[in-house]
């Protein structure tokens, strides 16, 4: 397996696309991997950040007439956007998801979903053996239990997949706060995202604007 490593290894908005496979109330509904609130947070995270970044991003549910909308914490960030619903468990079996995914040109290709190991395994080995650079963004995804979604991380990192968190992503994106065209949106998404850190901004805010008092002769 050719080692992940260099600069080129790390991700670039300009080539990146992202999936977003089922985050839907079914599969929430029995995500015991993680806390579903911070599940659904990491996933919005992400889409925001997606969206500060100007990188492509295909939303894909799974019978939605049964497993419900994709959360509005998601798809509220890109209003009006088809949402593709399938019947394929494997996501890269669905001819339109993939040629979505082709059409941007894109070629690091970025997954998160529920649950981790079926919805988010399956694609992300297939795309794999075609040769993708495959990056699965691990706390936007849950599984039905502990065990399966470390269980899922690892037989993905083993067939080759790069495993990261939101915040990760976001940082790689941006890679240098001189980048002013996405820096306030993106302290933007840390404020609403980020829990401490994004209160902290806005306490060093506060400090900041606090006239200092002045000494009585």
């Amino acid at each position: 397996m050719k080692p992940r490593n260099g600069l080129d290894s790390l991700l670039r908005p300009e080539d990146s696309v992202l999936v977003l496979i089922d985050h839907q109330p079914f599969q929430l509904t029995n995500v015991n991997s993680h806390d579903p609130h911070m599940a659904v947070n990491a996933a919005a995270g992400l889409a925001n950040a997606a969206k500060a970044f100007n990188v492509p991003t295909i939303l894909t549910s799974v019978l939605v007439d049964r497993g419900g909308l994709i959360f509005p914490q998601i798809t509220d960030v890109f209003p009006g956007q088809e949402v593709i619903d399938r019947t394929f468990i494997n996501t890269w079996e669905d001819k339109k998801v993939v040629d979505a995914v082709k059409a941007t040109g894109r070629k690091q290709l970025i997954i998160a979903g529920l649950f981790t190991e079926i919805c988010v395994a399956m694609p992300v080995i297939q795309a794999l053996g075609e040769g993708w650079d495959v990056t699965v963004v691990t706390d936007a995804c849950g599984g039905v239990s502990k065990e399966a979604h470390e269980v899922a991380i690892q037989r993905m990192i083993g067939a080759g997949a790069n495993v990261m968190t939101w915040f990760a992503v976001l940082a790689e994106w941006q890679r240098d706060w001189a980048r002013t065209e996405t820096a306030e949106a993106i302290t933007k998404v840390m404020i609403d995202h980020l829990a401490g850190s994004g209160i902290a901004f806005l306490w060093e805010q506060q400090l900041l604007n606090t006239p200092v008092p002045k000494a009585e002769d």
